[in-house]
């Protein structure tokens, strides 16, 4: 007796203001290495994929890279957090900075190696002299000038950077969510029973992280499509002022997500990335209201505001059942 409904919501959106952001590397006197900046994780796991871009930028050991991040008293500038700017902005800020340590090692290494700069490669975190074995790791390089003294104009001291980049213009991350949803008529409940995305999100830094972001998007569109809502009585009385009494989705609402990437580089700024963060929600919204809407058609309903509660649902149906054709 169930009524099945399907639903498709489509999104585009617009991320990442060109803000400046900072992009600073520092090399610390423990062995690590410190990456500082002005965007901040409130659960997005900002600490793995930017040490993911200093790895690929600079080959040093992901296991000695920590993060500090909004710290106002260490930052040159610094955007925060929000439209999806983090990996764009500070993704860019750290690169930027990795070319600065590589030209400033060049330097170093000319010196402690007795090359001239033009001959000092570097590639895999090591500053070698081109058509030799001679060379020196970045982290030995970094330890080695701590503990030079004095050294001859011209030679770093440190590789440490504090840089600041422009800003790289925004991004258009877009995409495709299809809900199946099936209704019982009798009560007006709504389960969410299938749920799958495809998305173009440029460049995956992380897939697994992009991923979960996506997944706690779409619980947070279900929620808001079905289940939350904020509720006063006649005297102005808030009657949803804890989670015992305010609806949010549980594990059991929400359904197993299908998440796909079909992505399409970006070309404006150099990791290639889009920015994921609200895409979740943007198109659930959509895609599990249009699947009711497909649901309750076959009553004649057109319309039914958010969140469609079973309460909602059922007077909906009952309407329709005493009007003229019902």
């Amino acid at each position: 007796g169930r009524i099945r409904g399907r639903g498709i919501g489509h999104y585009l959106e617009v991320t990442a203001d060109a803000s400046p952001e900072m992009g600073g590397i520092r090399f610390d006197a423990d062995g690590g290495v410190t990456i500082v900046t002005g965007t901040l994780d409130y659960g997005q796991g900002h600490a793995t994929p930017f040490a993911q871009v200093l790895h690929g930028k600079l080959g040093i050991p992901f296991e000695r890279i920590r993060l500090v991040q909004g710290d106002s008293s260490q930052l040159l500038a610094g955007g925060g957090t929000g439209g999806s700017r983090s990996i764009m902005q500070s993704g860019a800020a750290i690169l930027e900075a990795g070319d600065l340590v590589i030209e400033k090692g060049r330097r170093a290494a000319a010196h402690l190696l007795e090359a001239g700069e033009a001959d000092i490669e570097f590639a895999n975190g090591r500053f070698s002299v081109a058509g030799t074995d001679l060379g020196i790791d970045i982290m030995d390089l970094a330890e080695r000038l701590r503990t030079a003294g004095t050294l001859p104009e011209g030679v770093p001291a440190t590789l440490d950077v504090g840089h600041v980049t422009r800003g790289v213009p925004s991004a258009f991350p877009n995409g495709c969510h299809i809900a199946e949803v099936e209704l019982d008529p009798e009560t007006g409940v709504i389960e969410v029973v299938a749920y799958h995305t495809v998305n173009d999100f440029g460049v995956l830094v992380n897939p697994m992280l992009v991923a979960g972001q996506v997944h706690g998007g779409v619980a947070q569109g279900i929620g808001q499509a079905l289940h939350e809502l904020v509720a006063y009585d006649e005297a102005g009385q808030l009657l949803t002022g804890s989670f015992m009494d305010y609806a949010l989705p549980r594990a059991d609402a929400v359904p197993g997500i299908g998440f796909a990437s079909h992505p399409a580089p970006a070309r404006t700024n150099p990791l290639g990335v889009k920015g994921c963060g609200e895409a979740g929600c943007a198109g659930s919204l959509p895609a599990v209201m249009n699947a009711v809407a497909d649901a309750l058609s076959g009553f004649g309903i057109a319309h039914i505001d958010m969140p469609a509660t079973p309460r909602r649902v059922w007077e909906a149906i009952q309407a329709a059942k005493i009007r003229p054709g019902g």
